[in-house]
């Protein structure tokens, strides 16, 4: 992903989060970004995984993932941490982790956010060679 990179460092405003499956606006979950602050729609390099009702992001190999970059505040990252697992008593079994990536955006800038990575196995006949969960139709109610 080439561009312009933004640096935007963590404040009182919160830190950036880069989300692609069930939380995007327009997901089953959106709901759990209520009070978030949507910055931009955006796309990181890797591939996508339809794993089971949602999906898994792998930051490796040939693709893009399409998904929403929204800045939250402190406490809504811990919950998100929950609902994705890996709150401070779940990390061993976890079943993402969560890591710094880089998002370009439509406006060829480049944002370090973070994003939960999907780290259990993956099935390569459930790729979503698209990268757009909601288009494929996945994880809209």
């Amino acid at each position: 992903m080439s561009g312009r990179y933004t640096a935007l460092m963590q404040d009182a405003a919160g830190e950036l989060v880069f989300v692609y499956g069930t939380l995007r606006r327009g997901g089953s979950n959106a709901f759990r970004m209520d009070g978030a602050d949507f910055v931009s729609s955006g796309k990181v390099a890797g591939k996508l995984y339809a794993i089971t009702w949602y999906p898994g992001l792998v930051l490796q190999g040939e693709g893009t993932v399409d998904g929403d970059l929204f800045r939250v505040g402190r406490d809504q990252l811990v919950a998100l941490d929950e609902f994705e697992g890996i709150s401070a008593n779940e990390i061993e079994g976890a079943e993402y982790r969560r890591v710094k990536t880089e998002v370009a955006t439509a406006d060829d800038q480049v944002f370090a956010a973070w994003a939960y990575e999907w780290i259990g196995p993956v099935d390569e006949s459930k790729r979503i060679i698209s990268g757009d969960w909601l288009q494929d139709g996945r994880g809209v109610e």
